[in-house]
């Protein structure tokens, strides 16, 4: 078995004044997988997702990138610049005036000049049909726009791994649809939050369940596209056999 990207061994956490912890003993790896992480909320996806990329730190436990524990916050930003993000609220994601500043920001922090930043800006973009939106006002944009502008601001800086929680929120079905060919046509493992199971069904070749602080491979949900007539038709739910 090839090495995981991303590993976490003995991951204890707790939340200040909370009284039972939130993970206390987690096991989780992640490798070259198109992967989806379910659970419950508040069963800890967003905050297991911040501990893989060192916004939160455990108690206890180790964290591992591509074999190498992760210890201080320059190893954490250093696997910053390879893992990509994409945060539930996309507004704590998007900070500069224009779509062009917010999307370069990444690419002049990796030591790319302002024309060369620039440049990589304008390509992803178009990549994802926001080719045009250079100028536009970010904090003026729809939720929808804002996202995929998000996403932007993540493919700039040339991720080999992406973590995204509820990736479709917000989206009409055109941009949900763009999305999903960005993503589908991306040659890198990530992993998915989403309660966007028909989203999940054609993205994801790999799913885990997140329960009682446990991260398990769940070989026996079946996630489809489908639409039928039973009390969970429209809601999320999975099937066992």
């Amino acid at each position: 078995m090839s090495q995981p990207i991303i590993a976490l061994h003995d991951i204890h956490f707790s939340w200040p004044g909370q009284s039972k912890p939130l993970f206390s003993g987690l096991d989780f790896s992640l490798g070259r997988e198109k992967a989806a992480l379910l659970g419950d909320n508040g069963s800890g996806k967003t905050t297991l997702l911040h501990l893989m990329v060192g916004l939160l730190c455990p108690q206890k436990g180790r964290i591992l990138f591509c074999g190498r524990t992760m210890e201080t916050e320059q190893d954490f930003q250093e696997l910053r610049r390879k893992v990509g993000m994409l945060f539930q609220h996309v507004d704590d994601q998007l900070f500069c005036p224009s779509v062009l500043e917010d999307v370069a920001f990444g690419p002049l922090n990796l030591g790319y000049s302002a024309e060369e930043a620039k440049t990589i800006s304008r390509k992803t973009l178009a990549s994802i049909g926001l080719a045009g939106y250079e100028e536009r006002i970010t904090h003026r944009l729809s939720g929808g726009e804002k996202r995929l502008v998000a996403l932007a601001t993540v493919l700039a800086m040339k991720p080999s791994v992406l973590l995204m929680d509820e990736p479709t929120n917000d989206l009409d079905h055109e941009a949900r649809e763009r999305l999903l060919d960005v993503l589908a046509g991306l040659d890198m493992s990530f992993l998915l939050i989403s309660h966007d199971w028909d989203f999940l069904a054609r993205l994801c070749n790999r799913f885990y369940s997140l329960e009682g602080g446990r991260v398990r491979a769940s070989d026996t949900i079946k996630v489809h596209q489908h639409y039928h007539a039973h009390p969970l038709g429209g809601h999320e739910h999975h099937h066992e056999p």
